[in-house]
């Protein structure tokens, strides 16, 4: 039996993006910085790397650009501050880390990864993920490089909207989802998911969204698939997104593409907007969103390297 291709897949978001909103030179920048992660990825997968650490290389460089809303560039929460969350996945053997509401971390994928591997635990929450986190030296990082004048504008405008309309305005003002993400498949044939994000503008009361949960906003499962997810993390959390499509794959014998679509359709149902990226054991990569556009690439051993914005790439 041969061993499979190699493939990865990459998101930066879902939301409202529309190319009458969105300057030629911006496109431009956004799909610059996707293709970079995307060859990042890539140059690990076609060097014989584990899918792991392909994943987390496509997202560090993700988590390190200010443009997407992970790591440096993160939105703020109501009371002015970058909480970063993430989660990864093995799909080998099913081992799982996370951390949300973390603050100091430079690459809080580096920390998901060190809970799965150094740690008994799956999730680690704020104070002792950060203290988790210094005792294996992970790189540090403080405010000055999570928040950026755009971010800020965001939240005062977030701020200025429950002024005038008294609401809770909990969303972001366009809908964009920008959680970062990434799922691959190996040369011998391991699939592994990753996930991490800053969140809602204007969060409150500690809010957790799917990102760094298990199931809801990342899975891996070398029997059926890796998902990651983007998008409203209360309805995602609700559906289990990503652990759905791994199990209707694995247990019902559908694609990729059949039960991607069929869980976002369910997401959709419920009110809910965003999408996901599938990497596959026969070394597809998938999309699905039910958004006018998601922030994605992928690229494979067959020669595939792409990278798009709007619904109608």
């Amino acid at each position: 039996m041969t061993s499979p291709q190699w493939s990865i897949a990459i998101h930066g978001g879902a939301g409202t993006m529309a190319r009458e909103r969105m300057s030629d030179e911006q496109q431009a920048e956004y799909r610059a910085a996707l293709a970079t992660a995307l060859d990042a990825g890539s140059a690990v997968l076609a060097g014989g790397g584990s899918a792991l650490d392909a994943v987390e290389a496509a997202i560090v460089l993700l988590e390190d650009d200010p443009r997407f809303n992970a790591g440096r560039g993160a939105v703020f929460t109501y009371e002015g501050v970058n909480e970063l969350d993430a989660s990864i996945m093995d799909g080998r053997d099913r081992l799982a880390g996370a951390a949300t509401g973390v603050t100091t971390v430079k690459n809080p994928i580096r920390l998901a990864r060190a809970v799965m591997e150094h740690s008994p635990h799956v999730f680690l929450s704020r104070e002792g993920a950060e203290t988790f986190a210094r005792e294996q030296e992970l790189e540090q990082a403080g405010p000055e490089w999570f928040a950026t004048p755009e971010r800020r504008r965001q939240l005062e405008e977030l701020k200025a909207r429950q002024t005038e309309g008294g609401g809770l305005g909990w969303f972001d003002a366009d809908l964009k989802y920008g959680t970062v993400g990434a799922v691959a498949l190996d040369q011998v044939g391991h699939l592994a998911a990753g996930t991490s994000t800053g969140g809602l503008t204007g969060k409150r009361w500690g809010r957790i969204g799917d990102s760094p949960i298990i199931g809801a906003g990342n899975y891996a499962d070398d029997r059926s698939c890796a998902v990651s997810a983007t998008g409203a993390g209360e309805v995602f959390i609700r559906v289990n997104v990503a652990a759905q499509i791994c199990t209707r794959m694995h247990l019902l014998g559908e694609s990729a593409q059949v039960a991607a679509d069929h869980v976002i359709g369910e997401v959709g149902q419920l009110g809910g907007d965003g999408g996901v990226i599938v990497a596959a054991p026969d070394g597809s990569a998938t999309f699905s969103f039910n958004t006018p556009g998601m922030y994605r690439g992928r690229a494979d051993a067959g020669g595939l390297r792409e990278v798009a914005i709007f619904a109608d790439e």
